[in-house]
């Protein structure tokens, strides 16, 4: 007969989630991981895999609970370009809040990982294109609506944003981003967009 697990796997991996979140991969040992989640070696090695498949569980978490969030804010009805800004808003005002200082899990991972790990490259461009075409569709809305000109780039304005965006979690990291600094940058890219 089986025996039952002693642990919430969920429980665990969104425990997992924060622990690679905060120290990143390198950083945090199996022993880390087993003292951190209070289950043994054996059972974390049997329902998770390697410490690598547990960190791209972990990722895969944080993926699901952020992106569709995102998109979320993008697509309401009505106007467009208050989404867009909103979401430009957020990223400055968690960058700013972060007392934690973990950054965001995608930077971090695509800082520490992406050159020499596939999976989670593919899982860092697969989010990045998901924010782009969030971002993309948000402006073809708003071009369409009359929010933007209509010589306005939605596909280019986008990229563009998407690249701010990666570059204030990023300044953010540490903690010492000066969040005025922040803000004057929100606020003269959301200029771009009138």
């Amino acid at each position: 007969m089986a025996r039952t697990k002693e642990f919430d796997p969920d429980v665990v991996l969104d425990a997992a989630m924060e622990l690679f979140w905060s120290h990143g991969y390198e950083a945090t040992s199996t022993a880390d991981l087993v003292a951190h989640l209070g289950i043994a070696r054996a059972s974390l090695y049997g329902t998770f895999g390697s410490k690598h498949e547990l960190y791209l569980a972990a990722f895969d978490r944080y993926l699901r609970d952020r992106d569709p969030a995102l998109l979320d804010m993008l697509s309401q009805p009505g106007p467009a370009l208050p989404g867009v800004r909103a979401v430009v808003e957020m990223y400055v005002r968690e960058t700013v809040d972060d007392e934690l200082r973990r950054g965001c899990f995608v930077v971090n991972a695509a800082v520490e990982r992406m050159a020499g790990d596939a999976l989670v490259a593919s899982r860092v461009r697969s989010s990045w294109d998901t924010v782009e075409v969030g971002l993309t569709s948000a402006l073809l809305r708003a071009r369409a609506q009359g929010e933007l000109a209509g010589t306005a780039d939605p596909r280019a304005l986008a990229r563009f944003l998407l690249v701010f965006l990666q570059g204030v979690r990023v300044m953010g990291r540490d903690g010492t981003a000066d969040p005025d600094r922040l803000r004057d940058a929100a606020d003269q890219a959301l200029s771009i967009l009138g």
